[in-house]
């Protein structure tokens, strides 16, 4: 039952994700193309902190559309929230993990940075959401 009340928090989290640079845009010996960013990162998630929060897992992804698949998704970074005190965060960085896309969909292509967060509750059922930041597009040709 004292689970249930937390389900009252109507978290309002804000998120902006800036692309500085795209440090290489290139194809691999095996077809793949692949693409290094220099991404800002920030996030005010402490609305997702209520006293039955353990922790947030969050992770920032490239999310696109190739004749195969309707919805592609590469995780870029990610990391855990411990605390409300940690959730008001801006970082620069590069990608943590790579985005490769097998094959030579990436030339030109549209996408959209998605920060995806998982709350994880100290008793209770696990809750997850997103913001889509949309607007993002990687060059015609590879540097």
């Amino acid at each position: 039952m004292t689970s249930i009340s937390d389900n009252l928090n109507s978290p309002s989290p804000t998120a902006n994700v800036h692309v500085l640079n795209i440090n290489w845009f290139q194809k691999q010996r095996n077809g793949n193309d692949e693409v290094s960013l220099t991404l800002n990162i920030s996030a005010d998630l402490q609305s997702m902190f209520t006293w039955n929060t353990k922790q947030v897992f969050v992770f920032l992804a490239a999310e696109y559309e190739t004749p195969e698949n309707a919805l592609n998704q590469v995780s870029l970074w990610d990391g855990i929230i411990p605390s409300k005190e940690h959730a008001s965060f801006w970082i620069q960085t590069t990608n943590k993990y790579r985005f490769i896309d097998q094959g030579s969909n990436l030339v030109g292509k549209d996408f959209n940075l998605t920060l995806h967060w998982h709350v994880m509750p100290k008793t209770g059922k696990m809750f997850a959401d997103k913001i889509v930041i949309p607007g993002y597009r990687l060059p015609n040709d590879y540097r």
